[in-house]
């Protein structure tokens, strides 16, 4: 069973989710949150394997509590929803800790499957977001720290290949295709890469691979 918390100001929309979510049999909601200290002191309370977070909200807003929540090292999984006009609210909060993003209008089916992934232990977010992101805020990007650069050196050219896909936005089967690998290689692959750069999930690799300019924007 998944253990799901929401936090979003607006009371419709956590009443919307609540429905949704409680009528999956593989799903229960532990608790609500208004704000995201709230959210910080409900998550240490609670451990939800997910927290639905919203991120513009009064008292301490989605990208700070999920910081908080990343840094303090419990197993709760951060699964962001946003609009487009939020985009750089988004990038922001990735780079915080969480571990995806949906948007807000996403279909009841998307929003109950992302959150099946990221309870799983994966990332959930739209390739063409990502790319979208990471090209309107590039400035953000910090640049190699001698940390990165013993990890980015540790990696094999196999690794650095995968990763480089990775960034690109394609999926495990479009690595496999394109490389010609087979799939289960690629998920080794995958595994042993986020274990050397330390990343609990892909978009956390996808932002180490901007910051050391493996990619780069268009």
């Amino acid at each position: 069973m998944t253990t799901v918390l929401i936090v979003d100001d607006q009371a419709l929309q956590r009443l919307g989710f609540s429905m949704l979510l409680e009528q999956q049999p593989d799903m229960t909601v532990v608790g609500e949150a208004t704000d995201g200290a709230e959210a910080v002191r409900m998550t240490a309370e609670l451990r939800p394997d997910v927290i639905l977070m919203d991120v513009r909200m009064p008292v301490m807003d989605g990208i700070e509590a999920t910081r908080r929540i990343a840094e303090s090292g419990g197993p709760s999984r951060v699964l962001v929803l946003t609009t487009f006009d939020l985009d750089e609210y988004a990038y922001a909060a990735l780079r915080a800790g969480a571990s995806g993003f949906l948007l807000k209008d996403v279909l009841p089916d998307e929003l109950v499957t992302g959150i099946r992934v990221v309870a799983a232990g994966d990332a959930v977010i739209a390739p063409g977001l990502t790319r979208k992101l990471i090209d309107a805020f590039a400035d953000q990007l910090s640049g190699r720290t001698p940390g990165q650069e013993r990890q980015l050196a540790a990696l094999t050219d196999r690794e650095r290949e995968v990763l480089t896909a990775m960034a690109t936005g394609w999926s495990n089967a479009e690595i496999a295709e394109r490389l010609f690998l087979a799939e289960s290689t690629v998920k080794s692959h995958v595994s042993r890469i986020l274990a050397k750069l330390d990343a609990r999930d892909r978009v956390q690799a996808v932002i180490f691979a901007y910051d050391v300019e493996l990619v780069r924007p268009a």
